[in-house]
């Protein structure tokens, strides 16, 4: 606002010095114009003009008068001609007559006196006597030219009048254009005083915001909290606010006129600060101009270099761009993030610490319970006494309530990290309210409690929700209710109470037990929280039920929460969001341990000798073969030399890990490089066991080893090699080739095939070069070979060794002839069987 004023002052005074100028210039002009028509004027009453002419006219009466005079005075008339004749020569050569020369009129009578003093002269200048005698014709001419004489007299007065009318209009003229002028430059003078005046004004009322302007600036530049310094386009330092003064240990008055950079850029950075003011002079492109705040380093007077966070902002002056920059001393908050950095990272580690303990301590704790519980299983397929019995089962009891307090805090874990996954399937949650409830009838009849429950309102059988986890809260909040209750009842209600397709299931668990207090009520639902020390010494638990409980409660959308008035009873409440299901319909399926399998050569890769042994037996107990490898490394080399039908790799070994054996198999192409890996690991979280998948196993059994689930993964395995060999021979056209050729030439001919087999397998397996056209050749006639005995996993082996050599590629050669050992070995033993 304040350059536009000023431009508009300028543009004013510029447009009145300009109109002032040319009114001036055209006054100069009249004024010269005037001055030398006035000379003029003078100048023509100097020769006086009109009394030469008079006078030349009485010159020519003295003339004539002395020819008429008698006695004729010779000398007398002589002077008078001479006079007369001097005056014609004047009017005749004078530049003041030059008008009067150039007017017809004056010049024919002018030419006439001429002839006449022409002829006079010879008359004039003749002797007395002669001039005597020829008296009388000088008279005549004298009389002649008198008329003559006087009319070029008037012809002059008139032409010189009519000369000094036209000047004097002249004159009047410029004086009235000298006039006009000088009114319009007093009108222009009057017009700029004017509109100077109100550009006065407004640059004193813009000078005046101006000022408040700058005295605002100043005092906002000396209470800002952040350090300003204005400097123009070369780095000189133009202000230095108090702030900076106290950022940088500068005063302002030693700054000044500095170059910015000697002052506040640290050494190292000098360069970049150069190029950068380099860039923006030549209107490069301005990285930190304009683009909010950033973190650079500065320097203190005293040399050290701290960080500071800057804004910088352009402006342009009437001398030029310059730059305001913003600073603010950030070494607190740099401190106190790199605190907070710390603070972090250690609570990440703390964090880890825990995921990798609680890791750790499932796999040591389910490592003795899967030999506990493994050798449970094997001690009931013996013959025990009834006492015997019993013991087994509460030692199975006890191992898996164990291993429900692992699973629990495990739950815990996976919950606070955001790894809870949930399954949503159709469920019927009156089906599992009956279970639950008929589970906790024979404990609430020993505390001789009524245990019922039933739907309020609207019955609705099938919602989709996830099984296990609203199993597990509603086991826990039942069993708790009827654990804590003696004497009395436990009611529980399930309703709908969503609106239109929203279906929303309340359930309420009531008891009247002993209550809780208002402080137990607000922790009820934390971590490790038991109740009172009565209840301890009632009942058992570890305090993680109901934060569990929560926790599922949480991950399914819905809400917890308990009301209790102590000596009376208490009501926990579940509110869970679901969608209304169809009942799935019922398939039956045949027991896994009833369905035979077929034998399967097993590779066992534990190092807990328990644990091998537990596995071992199972395995051995449902007809299989085991080969026993007591770490991964171990396990790597039995895969190579043998080709097994199913790897059972444990995950937490010593010399080499299951992940590393793993990836090992997979990766050295032996002979079992393509045999399902199943991992064996008492490690349950679920981000490791994705690990576990990633790493090229088929599938996981967790320990302790259910019997159960490993029928299920022998089944499937089994029925999966059963398939893969089924694919080796093409079993009809074998038989179509051993009806076409009879008995005994199909005999001969396939033991030529295998003796041509086996021999180029060795010829492929030597160190000795080979020529891409010969692989080509020999594999090309034993892949045709091939196809006639049916043979066809062989033959597509073959055939992908014979496009590799005919692409001259050595490394898919021996990519290629890697598994021909393996295909060929099975191939052969069902050829011949």
């Amino acid at each position: 606002m304040l350059s536009n004023t000023s431009t508009s002052a300028k543009r004013g005074r510029a447009f009145a010095v300009c109109a002032s100028l040319v009114a001036a210039g055209a006054i100069a002009i009249l004024t010269f114009n005037v001055s030398n028509e006035i000379r003029l004027l003078g100048s023509a009453r100097s020769d006086n003009v009109q009394w030469f002419l008079v006078q030349t006219q009485v010159e020519f009466l003295e003339f004539a008068q002395q020819v008429d005079q008698d006695p004729l005075d010779m000398p007398q008339l002589r002077q008078e001609f001479d006079i007369f004749f001097s005056r014609i020569t004047t009017f005749q050569q004078a530049p003041v007559f030059e008008d009067l020369r150039t007017d017809s009129a004056s010049r024919k009578y002018l030419d006439s006196v001429i002839v006449f003093l022409e002829q006079a002269a010879t008359l004039i200048d003749t002797t007395d006597d002669e001039l005597v005698a020829q008296l009388p014709e000088l008279i005549v001419l004298t009389d002649q030219v008198s008329l003559v004489v006087r009319a070029l007299a008037n012809s002059s007065l008139e032409l010189y009048a009519q000369t000094a009318d036209e000047q004097r209009a002249e004159v009047a003229g410029t004086l009235t254009q000298l006039a006009l002028a000088t009114a319009a430059l007093i009108g222009v003078l009057a017009l700029a005083i004017i509109y100077l005046n109100l550009l006065n004004a407004r640059v004193y009322h813009r000078e005046r915001e101006k000022n408040q302007t700058m005295s605002r600036m100043q005092s906002v530049m000396g209470t800002s909290l952040d350090g300003v310094v204005v400097c123009d386009a070369d780095g000189k330092i133009l202000e230095f606010s108090p702030a900076a003064e106290g950022i940088f240990g500068h005063s302002k008055a030693a700054v000044l006129d500095l170059n910015i950079a000697s002052v506040i850029v640290p050494d190292h950075l000098l360069h970049a600060n150069e190029a950068g003011m380099e860039r923006m002079r030549i209107g490069g492109d301005m990285r930190v101009i304009g683009k909010g705040r950033v973190r650079l380093e500065a320097k203190h007077k005293d040399g050290h270099i701290f960080p500071v966070e800057l804004a910088i902002q352009n402006a342009k002056t009437d001398e030029g761009t310059i730059f305001i920059s913003f600073l603010r001393d950030i070494s607190h908050e740099v401190m106190a993030e790199a605190e907070l950095v710390t603070a972090r990272d250690k609570a990440l580690a703390s964090e880890k610490m825990k995921t990798e303990f609680l890791s750790t301590m499932s796999h040591e704790i389910r490592t003795p319970l899967n030999g506990l519980l493994g050798n449970m299983n094997l001690l009931r397929d013996t013959e025990l006494n009834e006492n015997q019995d019993r013991y087994v089962g509460y030692m199975e009891t006890s191992g898996r309530l164990l291993l429900s307090h692992v699973s629990d805090v495990l739950d815990i874990t996976r919950y606070d990290a955001g790894k809870l996954n949930t399954r949503i399937e159709p469920v019927n949650i009156s089906e599992l309210l009956q279970d639950i409830v008929d589970n906790q009838a024979s404990t609430a009849f020993q505390n001789e409690t009524s245990l019922v429950w039933g739907w309020c309102g609207v019955k609705m059988d099938w919602v989709l929700s996830d099984l296990d986890r609203l199993q597990h809260v509603m086991m826990n909040l039942i069993g708790n209710a009827v654990k804590f209750t003696r004497r009395g009842k436990v009611s529980v209600t399930i309703e709908n109470v969503g609106e239109g397709d929203a279906a929303e299931l309340l359930v309420k668990i009531i008891d009247t037990g002993q209550g809780m207090s208002e402080d137990l009520i607000k922790r009820v639902f934390d971590d490790f929280v038991t109740g009172n020390t009565a209840y301890d010494r009632d009942v058992g638990g570890t305090g993680l039920g109901l934060s569990i409980a929560k926790r599922f409660v949480n991950a399914l959308g819905g809400e917890i929460g308990v009301e209790s008035i102590v000596g009376e009873g208490s009501t926990f409440w579940v509110r869970l969001p679901v969608h209304e299901a169809e009942a799935p319909k019922v398939v039956h399926v045949k027991s896994i341990k009833h369905q035979p399998g077929r034998s399967l050569k097993v590779l066992l890769v534990e190092d807990n000798e328990i644990n091998r042994i537990v596995a071992r037996e199972m395995l051995q107990a449902e007809g299989h073969t085991v080969v026993e490898a007591h770490d991964g490394f171990e396990g790597v080399e039995l895969s190579k030399e043998d080709e097994f039908d199913i790897i059972l790799m444990d995950i937490s070994m010593p010399i080499m890990d299951g992940h590393a054996a793993t990836r090992r198999i997979r990766g050295d192409g032996g002979a079992s490089a393509k045999t399902a890996i199943y991992a064996l690991t008492a490690n349950a979280m679920i981000e490791e066991q994705e690990k576990f998948l990633k790493d090229g196993m088929n599938g996981i059994l967790t320990k302790p080893l259910s019997r159960d689930a490993l029928r299920s993964v022998l089944y499937q395995t089994g029925r999966q090699v059963d398939d893969d060999d089924a694919m080796l021979i093409n079993h009809s056209h074998r038989a179509e080739t051993r009806d076409a050729l009879g008995e005994e030439t199909f005999v001969k001919l396939r033991s030529r095939f295998v003796n041509e087999v086996d021999k180029l397998e060795v010829w492929l397996g030597s160190d000795e070069a080979h020529d891409f056209l010969e692989i080509a050749s020999r594999t090309h006639k034993v892949a045709g070979s091939a196809a006639v005995f049916g043979a066809d996993r062989l033959r597509e082996t073959l055939k992908e060794i014979e496009a590799a050599a005919k692409l001259r590629d050595t490394e898919a050669i021996v990519e290629r002839t890697k598994p021909l050992g393996i295909v060929w070995q099975r191939t052969k033993f069902d050829l011949v069987s």
